[in-house]
């Protein structure tokens, strides 16, 4: 597997990373093994934030005793000096260390600057040695692109699959030109798509990292597979990412969360992103009792669109709701999919 080194920072790790957003959703002994299973595998690079609940925690229990051995990335959301340090100092105990690798400025609306006063925040922790790199993440193009150019930065994660569009990989191409690293998140676009292999084989043309998301021992086998059969683009492969642009490209919700909570309760991130899910996965999952209530709730939509201000994608996501019942209530009718 080829090895990718992250801009200026100088970290060099193999092109297939850690995920720790989906670890909170398992119990601490479950998450300190496929931890230590993916670095036993090969991984060194792993990623979590302060909004993942307990995924530092459970990074900090996985790797106490061999803080050396791996690269650690978190994020904060602080917008003030004093979060920040309340953010910086708990992810550091939660960790168990007493430095971070890459701490990121987390889904940010704009470029911070050095008039502002969390970059500035930034800036002193490194000198003090509380952190080692500067990194941020973007979700919208244009806040991504003017990052670049500020040259402020040391590393960006933004999203990044083969539905990435021009303008997205010459974001890339830029970062490396900047030198800068490039950290890609969504890979596999929120779980809309499931061929690791395809996923890998257009990662693999780009000085990017990916970091997967990973829950199970058997999402993580796919990954590490690629230590030992390594996977290039090919023909069959390109004309596979081919025909799932074309059935995926266009609105589409990424599942992120970042819309929620809802003010009815709808699970926006699922719901809103039904039609595709429930062609890409066995449907009797998405077609439950469970499943049709919620999405049932989506009648109960106000239209307050404080989702809509929330979504990273600018999403019409009542439009999007909408239309994603009215196509479920007819696969309910009997329509195949």
């Amino acid at each position: 597997m080829r090895s990718i080194t992250l801009g200026k920072t100088g970290i060099t790790v193999p092109q297939n990373a850690f995920g720790a957003l989906p670890i909170q959703r398992v119990s601490t002994e479950e998450a300190v093994s496929l931890l230590r299973n993916a670095y036993d595998g090969g991984m060194r690079f792993f990623d979590t934030a302060r909004a993942y609940s307990d995924s530092e925690e459970k990074v900090g229990k996985a790797f106490e005793g061999m803080r050396d051995k791996v690269f650690i990335s978190s994020k904060t959301q602080a917008t003030t000096r004093e979060k920040f340090e309340e953010d910086l100092n708990t992810t550091l105990k939660n960790l168990k260390t007493d430095y971070i690798d890459i701490y990121q400025l987390h889904c940010v609306a704009r470029c911070y600057n050095e008039e502002d006063d969390i970059y500035k925040c930034l800036v002193e922790a490194k000198k003090q040695g509380r952190i080692r790199h500067i990194g941020i993440t973007a979700h919208k193009i244009g806040v991504a692109e003017d990052i670049v150019k500020s040259g402020l930065y040391e590393t960006l994660q933004f999203p990044f699959s083969y539905l990435a569009s021009d303008r997205d990989i010459e974001l890339v191409k830029s970062c490396k030109e900047h030198d800068m690293g490039f950290i890609a998140m969504k890979g596999l676009s929120g779980g809309l798509l499931t061929d690791s292999k395809a996923c890998m084989a257009f990662m693999s043309q780009f000085d990017a990292l990916p970091i997967w998301g990973i829950q199970r021992q058997s999402e993580l086998d796919e990954w590490l597979g690629f230590f030992k059969d390594e996977i290039t683009m090919t023909d069959e492969i390109r004309a596979f990412i081919e025909n799932d642009r074309k059935e995926l490209l266009g609105e589409f919700c990424r599942g992120c969360g970042y819309c929620m909570p809802c003010t009815v309760d709808i699970t926006i991130n699922q719901c809103a992103r039904m039609s595709q899910m429930i062609r890409r996965a066995p449907s009797q999952n998405w077609l439950t009792e469970f499943w049709q209530q919620e999405m049932m709730k989506i009648e109960n939509c106000v239209e307050c669109g404080l989702c809509m201000t929330r979504c990273p994608y600018e999403l019409n996501i009542p439009e999007l709701l909408k239309k994603n019942l009215k196509d479920y209530k007819e696969i309910l009718d009997g329509k195949p999919v």
